[in-house]
């Protein structure tokens, strides 16, 4: 079975244990560094992060983008946050079949 897991902060994240996925709390940039790259040595294939986490180590997701795993993606924090996860999935649309416009309209 695919190891499976999700970053961020307790209030978005605690529900994710009920569907047996693992869970890791961290709010700073170095501590979500450390966190994914642990992850990544242990061969977890797909690691869900919040946004708000995201939104601190885009550098690293960019990083891991050309790695074929573990898959990084990002999901809404309860706080609410930016449209991180559209961004990227617009990107990754565009990279397969050369546009997103049809997918997702034209930006305004």
């Amino acid at each position: 079975m695919a190891k499976i897991c999700v970053i961020g902060d307790y209030d978005s994240i605690c529900g994710f244990n009920a569907l047996g996925i693992d869970t890791f709390v961290s709010t700073e940039r170095d501590d979500t560094v450390r966190t994914i790259e642990n992850l990544a040595v242990n061969h977890y294939v797909i690691i869900l992060i919040t946004e708000n986490i995201a939104l601190k180590i885009t550098d690293i997701l960019d990083k891991y983008k050309s790695e074929p795993l573990p898959a990084i993606i990002t999901i809404p924090a309860v706080s609410g946050g930016g449209n991180l996860g559209m961004q990227y999935l617009r990107k990754a649309v565009e990279q397969a079949v050369g546009s997103a416009d049809m997918i997702f309209g034209a930006d305004e």
